[in-house]
């Protein structure tokens, strides 16, 4: 049986991952809680415990700018990375809004720009 210390979110997000400053994967968030996340990738050269950067923003939001998470790779499988908020300073904000914002949404998005805007 799985005890989970806060509820889960499930949503859509896309992100990127970044790991030493430097992005090497896409992801897509598929839950959330103030706790961690579970993103669905295909990125396998993560080691548990390692720190990753996370970088997204809200589709549908009039603010453009991207928002970043840090989090530490607890979990590894064939679908994708769980992540922990836990131990390294984040933005309680940004997690909040996250969390509010996959409540509010229970349709797929999958956009994610390429190009950054300034």
């Amino acid at each position: 049986m799985e005890h989970r210390l806060s509820k889960r979110v499930q949503g859509k997000l896309g992100l990127l991952v970044y790991k030493r400053g430097m992005p090497v994967a896409t992801g897509q968030i598929r839950d959330a809680s103030k706790r961690g996340l579970f993103i669905a990738t295909d990125y396998t050269d993560v080691q548990l415990n390692q720190t990753v950067e996370l970088e997204f923003r809200f589709p549908d939001a009039r603010e453009k700018r991207f928002r970043k998470l840090k989090a530490h790779v607890v979990r590894k499988s064939d679908k994708g990375l769980g992540v922990d908020f836990e131990g390294v300073v984040n933005d309680s904000f940004t997690i909040s809004t996250l969390i509010l914002w996959l409540k509010k949404r229970h349709f797929p998005v999958t956009c994610f720009p390429v190009g950054r805007q300034a």
